[in-house]
């Protein structure tokens, strides 16, 4: 009987690479593969006839806005209206008149679109009325104010206020 010589395997515990030595073989295997997918790419493409350069893109003529015509002949009417395109343009903020990037909250707006002190108190009076019809518990302006959360609802009774205004010929 014939027997083989007995061979002795060793086994090999694996070995522990580190994070460094991880990335490393993983970006030797990327760029490996990289490589092939260029070549690869080009034989593809070289039966492609070569193309015109691809033309700059221009980009087109910055449009701005044309200031809206105000719509009203009445002064306080004009005045909430101007006051709504002041927050359009320049921002709308809450806490304060105004701040230092130039928002204003509503009376900012509408004082300083008024031009008179008393003008500014009676647009004010007119957009608290027009507030108040949907919202009875708003106390006064700034808090209504300073209760939302964007230009949305402000703008919105802004214009409601300039037509109710208007309709009373102030």
């Amino acid at each position: 009987m014939n027997t083989a010589p007995a061979t002795r395997t060793e086994t090999v515990a694996p070995v522990e690479l580190d994070l460094d030595a991880r990335l490393a073989v993983v970006g030797a295997l990327m760029d490996e593969r990289l490589a092939l997918a260029n070549v690869v790419f080009e034989v593809d493409t070289a039966h492609i006839p070569a193309a015109d350069p691809i033309p700059a893109v221009v980009a087109p003529p910055l449009i701005t806005p044309r200031p809206v015509a105000c719509p009203y002949s009445t002064p306080l009417a004009a005045t909430l209206h101007r006051a709504g395109v002041r927050l359009e343009t320049g921002g709308w903020c809450t806490g304060q008149l105004r701040d230092e990037q130039g928002a204003a909250c509503l009376i900012g707006a509408i004082r300083a679109e008024a031009p008179t002190r008393s003008q500014a108190d009676d647009a004010c009076a007119i957009l608290l009325e027009t507030i108040r019809r949907d919202f009875a518990e708003a106390d006064t302006i700034p808090s209504w104010n300073d209760a939302q959360r964007g230009p949305r609802l402000a703008l919105l009774y802004l214009d409601r206020a300039a037509a109710l205004a208007h309709s009373r010929d102030r």
